[in-house]
């Protein structure tokens, strides 16, 4: 397939493509200490397709044990801080500008949860992913670590459920990929509001993170490069068709 090049903006400022490599390279020794993996060899390509086959090896239920310590203090955190917020939050935005491809394309993409790869590509564009899988009633499950938060975190995402989402789609953009996020017990603490549209030369991708008013600032900084580097990297797994692929920098 054709590539793709992708330019990312992180509070209006733009990013290199060298400049989010370098977070995620930062981000993958600190996920593997916290999931109980070695850091395999080679570049960072080769390293982010073993890490997501190391950690879909451990299977769904360990996964959960083995962070289990660290859920039930974040999932505490969360649900407290979801509470005092009062419905209010705080969005956490990165803009990407991509050459090539297509808003609906990728959109459709991302959305198939009937991919033969659909795991391996939604754990491997992130070292910070550690499950992401679907729920029997169709909600996604994910643990990772938010941006620049000291513990991962469990939490659902219903994309069929838009009711308490504070971000209103934009006309502009002809695609999205919006949803509720809730701890287990059900308390709505935040959402995602990914907008997408055509552009002459590819596509733009708005994405928007709502967080509890009361996390803090520094966190949702943090969270502008997690965005950065799960997108730019599932953009190119779409257009390349597979992690496997594994890109070359």
């Amino acid at each position: 397939m054709k590539a793709v090049e992708v330019r990312a903006a992180i509070g209006g400022n733009d990013v290199t493509r060298d400049e989010v490599l370098a977070w995620e390279a930062r981000r993958l020794p600190k996920a593997a200490r916290r999931i109980g993996l070695a850091v395999p060899p080679g570049e960072l390509a080769d390293q982010r397709l073993r890490f997501a086959e190391a950690k879909l090896a451990l299977g769904p239920d360990e996964i959960r044990s083995r962070l289990s310590r660290s859920l039930r203090a974040s999932d505490m955190s969360s649900r407290t801080a979801g509470r005092l917020s009062r419905g209010e939050r705080v969005n956490s935005v990165c803009d990407l500008y991509v050459t090539g491809g297509d808003a609906a394309a990728f959109t459709d993409w991302f959305m198939s949860t009937e991919r033969t790869d659909y795991e391996l590509s939604m754990v491997a564009a992130n070292p910070d992913h550690f499950l992401i899988t679907t729920t029997s009633y169709g909600q996604q499950e994910v643990i990772e670590t938010t941006g620049g938060s000291p513990l991962p975190s469990r939490f659902f995402i219903d994309y069929q459920d838009l009711t308490s989402l504070r971000t209103p789609l934009d006309p502009i953009y002809g695609a999205d990929a919006s949803g509720v996020a809730r701890t287990e017990s059900g308390l709505p603490i935040g959402g995602v509001r990914h907008q997408f549209r055509d552009t002459e030369s590819g596509f733009h991708a708005h994405l928007l993170v709502e967080f509890p008013k009361l996390l803090p600032s520094h966190m949702v900084r943090q969270h502008q490069w997690h965005l950065a580097v799960e997108f730019t990297n599932w953009i190119e797994f779409a257009f390349l068709g597979s992690p496997n692929s594994r890109p070359k920098y």
